[in-house]
């Protein structure tokens, strides 16, 4: 997939990507990613098209400052971000709430009765960027969780605990015991209501999610398939594939790459494109989030053709969350290309600029007509 000159610092995380090639083109459904952040003000019109213009849905994130919370917030959002779509580009931005201890049973029947909201988002607060305003306490959210199953509204869990005591590398797989279990089938189990488990990266995550019901499932970043903590720190410290959670050990990016080409519908598409500006991410207390949006197609096509999987590709990217979520899979279609490309340095952010996942390195694959 990739060829570099920096084989001995980064590649070496998982050398030997670059397989032979299964096909030099590929046609899918057209995809969703489940996981995508956006920002606000002037940096939308910066990174939007990217996503528009090779997905049909996206699920945007709520965590802005301030969080969107209500449908009245949901709806002014999505306008800025359908204002972003390029003209003659259809896409269709799915929008979720902010949980916070406040959310009523009432804010979550207003923002099903609205349409375009998907589901809300559990944030432990501090566990990630902008979580501050996050619930302390899933107790707290019991109505709320209820009204959720009761309307079809999904929720979307970041599944990590935030205790000081915790180490980060094993927060993942804390939150499992500590509160997922509960919310999925103990004292604060919402009867019917969906999970989506998101960005898992742990062995331990992928079999919490297999083992439980058919409304329990997962999504999967490129990074997270693709990369071990290694390259994130041998060598010297890469800020800009620091993300929450955090790469973890390799048994567990196996565990997570498995998951993702097994065919099983429980496991699909979610880039966490999360995109900082470069000075944030290159400081002494850097933001966490990998910017992927440019290339999150090829990124996910490289690694299943590294494993002979591309025929579990359309799946994962197309069906599993469409099926999922309960909506519609999408008419048209994409059509990867293999033709190696380079990534920018940088792209532009508003004002700014965001340094890219594989800045200055060969992706082998990309979207025709994109």
């Amino acid at each position: 997939m990739v060829s570099s000159s920096a084989e001995p610092a980064v590649r070496a995380a998982r050398r030997g990507l670059a397989a032979a090639a299964s096909a030099d083109e590929l046609t899918i459904t057209t995809p969703d990613d489940w996981h995508l952040h956006v920002r606000d003000a002037a940096k939308i019109a910066s990174v939007v098209p990217f996503t528009a213009r090779v997905f049909g849905r996206a699920l945007i994130m709520p965590n802005l400052v301030p969080p969107v919370r209500t449908v009245t917030d949901a709806a002014a959002y999505r306008d800025q971000i359908l204002a972003a779509v390029p003209e003659g580009v259809t896409f269709e931005p799915q929008m979720t709430l902010y949980l916070t201890d406040n959310t009523s049973a009432a804010d979550i029947e207003a923002a099903a009765n609205a349409g375009f909201v998907r589901g809300c988002k559990l944030y432990p607060a501090g566990a990630t960027t902008n979580s501050d305003f996050g619930v302390t306490d899933v107790k707290k959210i019991g109505k709320a969780l209820e009204a959720m199953a009761a309307c079809g509204l999904v929720l979307e869990v970041h599944g990590e605990v935030t205790h000081a005591s915790v180490d980060t590398f094993d927060r993942e797989r804390v939150f499992l015991d500590e509160v997922l279990t509960g919310i999925v089938k103990g004292p604060h189990a919402a009867k019917g209501l969906k999970i989506v488990m998101e960005h898992i990266t742990t062995k331990e995550a992928v079999e919490f999610c297999l083992a439980a019901d058919s409304n329990v499932a997962a999504t999967i970043t490129p990074q997270h398939i693709l990369y071990n903590r290694n390259a994130m720190l041998v060598g010297g410290i890469r800020p800009h594939l620091y993300c929450l959670p955090i790469l973890k050990r390799e048994k567990h990016r196996e565990a997570v790459a498995a998951a993702a080409m097994s065919g099983n519908p429980k496991f699909f598409l979610g880039t966490d494109s999360a995109p900082h500006p470069k000075g944030a991410k290159e400081s002494a207390c850097g933001c966490a989030g990998v910017f992927s949006a440019h290339a999150a197609l090829p990124f996910y096509a490289s690694a299943f053709e590294k494993e002979g999987a591309l025929d579990k590709l359309e799946g994962f990217a197309s069906f599993h969350g469409a099926d999922f979520y309960g909506v519609p899979r999408n008419a048209g279609t994409v059509t990867l290309v293999k033709e190696p490309w380079a990534v920018p340095e940088t792209y532009a952010f508003g004002d700014d600029v965001v340094v890219p996942f594989f800045a200055g390195e060969n992706v082998d694959w990309r979207v025709k007509d994109a």
